[in-house]
């Protein structure tokens, strides 16, 4: 979560307020009272004022279709941050979480890191991601995220991209009250997919900038010796 989100929230709460943060796992909020997620108590990296206890630990699968345990509106807010785009049904999670909170926030990777060459291997994105989403009309737009971003040329930005991008840049922030919308975008016609794609990387490329130029050898013999 970037950390200007974190204390923006922090400064929203008062000490009663009931948090829950879903999708917590190895690094959870320690402001949240509840945290759920498929990561066992046990393996969440420590931090000292955990609110949250093994007690308030709920160990489960987001997306098991079982309601979350919460009372209609019980929670006060809600947090979703960096997980929507791991798992297999975050339409069902965001209306969840709509059902049981009042307010939220939700951090997701933006699309001009999802759709950039090489930001943790030969591949576009992040492997382990399922989804693409946009912010649309004030709600969150899931994609799925075709194999088609690795292998067409027109479908990603260029390797060296996510490297340039800002912490702002490389996520989308949703600060919801009462409801999350979710909805998925389906494309059944032969093309559409493609479209989406390159238009994606035509409209936005000005914002992470041109390519960088291969280095030459007197390049990178200068960098070698730090000048």
């Amino acid at each position: 979560m970037l950390p200007s989100s974190a204390a923006r929230i922090l400064e929203s709460l008062s000490d009663t307020d009931v948090v829950l943060d879903a999708g917590g796992g190895y690094d959870p909020f320690p402001r949240a009272d509840w945290v759920i997620d498929i990561v066992d108590y046990s393996q969440r990296r420590q931090v000292a004022a955990e609110r949250f206890s093994e007690a308030t630990w709920i160990n489960r699968d987001l997306c098991d279709r079982a309601p979350l345990p919460f009372a209609d509106k019980q929670i006060d807010f809600a947090i979703c941050s960096h997980t929507l785009e791991d798992i297999r049904d975050p339409i069902w999670v965001c209306a969840e979480l709509s059902r049981v909170a009042r307010a939220g926030y939700v951090e997701v990777p933006s699309r001009l890191e999802e759709q950039s060459r090489a930001v943790h291997g030969p591949w576009t994105g992040w492997s382990h991601h399922h989804w693409l989403i946009d912010l649309v009309d004030g709600g969150l737009e899931f994609v799925f995220k075709s194999a088609v971003v690795h292998t067409r040329e027109a479908a990603h930005f260029p390797a060296g991209t996510a490297q340039r991008l800002t912490p702002e840049q490389k996520v989308i922030r949703l600060w919801w009250t009462d409801e999350l919308r979710a909805s998925e975008r389906i494309f059944l016609g032969p093309g559409g997919i493609d479209d989406y794609l390159a238009d994606f990387v035509t409209r936005h490329g000005p914002e992470v900038g041109p390519a960088p130029r291969p280095a030459t050898p007197i390049g990178r013999l200068k960098r070698a010796l730090g000048r």
